[in-house]
């Protein structure tokens, strides 16, 4: 597959109170999309407002980035929530995220699950719907970014939604095509050469190498350069210039 055009995001507004992880206003610079963090791991309602405000100026596009209710783990602990209630709680991240994206001017594009709960909607049937309910009852038909040949894309099509295929550039895959988990060993790639020639591969080929040398396809419209990394917001922009070097087109999606 060739891809002439992608989407760059980044998970964005990750603090809390005094507490800061990424460097929004630095990464807003080079990102089209921002995947704001909507309270549930990480974000508080100052955070929200200032990163949409920032987004806003730069033109570039809002996303909700919800989550499980998990502040202390950050999102990426493993949760069991009735599906009722995780919709809930989904309307409710996206509808916060809305109130502070109006007042600066511009509206939510997309949602975004976060770390355990992404990784979850990847099979589970169940929770990938209630996420899906949960974006229908915040009242719009928002775009969703999310795995290729996840569960939780083919719920979001079969409810009109839009999905949007994903890719990650600092992420280890499987053969499957899926995240290799967190917590077992390689699976963040942290040699700034390698994620740039690897966003360039996924952008131009749609191909990505897997953890055991295998080329699998990826078919992404966005690619996902985390932003509580080491280094982070160099690497955002070595990744852009190699893009644009190449002839890739980067713009967003929504």
């Amino acid at each position: 597959m060739s891809t002439t055009s992608i989407d760059l995001n980044a998970d964005l507004g990750e603090g809390f109170g005094r507490w800061h992880l990424t460097d929004d206003e630095a990464l807003l610079s080079v990102v089209t999309s921002a995947n704001v963090a909507c309270g549930f791991h990480a974000g508080d309602p100052v955070t929200m407002r200032r990163v949409c405000d920032l987004a806003a100026e730069r033109g570039v596009r809002i996303g909700a980035q919800v989550s499980y209710r998990d502040l202390a783990g950050f999102g990426r602990r493993a949760m069991d929530v009735p599906s009722d209630e995780l919709a809930a709680e989904v309307a409710y991240q996206i509808g916060a995220l809305e109130v502070f994206a109006r007042a600066a001017g511009t509206r939510v594009s997309y949602v975004k699950p976060h770390g355990a709960l992404y990784n979850r909607v990847v099979h589970d049937e169940s929770q990938a719907q209630a996420v899906v309910e949960g974006v229908l009852l915040a009242g719009a038909s928002l775009p969703v970014l999310g795995l290729p040949g996840s569960r939780f894309l083919e719920c979001a099509a079969k409810a009109g939604l839009t999905p949007v295929t994903e890719a990650f550039a600092d992420r280890a895959y499987t053969d499957e095509g899926t995240l290799v988990p967190r917590g077992s060993e390689g699976a963040v790639i942290t040699e700034p050469d390698a994620v740039v020639e690897r966003s360039l591969g996924m952008a131009r080929s749609g191909t990505v190498t897997s953890r055991t040398g295998r080329e699998i396809p990826v078919r992404a419209r966005s690619l996902c350069l985390h932003g509580d990394t080491p280094g982070a917001v160099e690497l955002a922009h070595r990744v852009r210039a190699r893009l644009e070097a190449a002839g890739v087109r980067v713009a967003a999606f929504a």
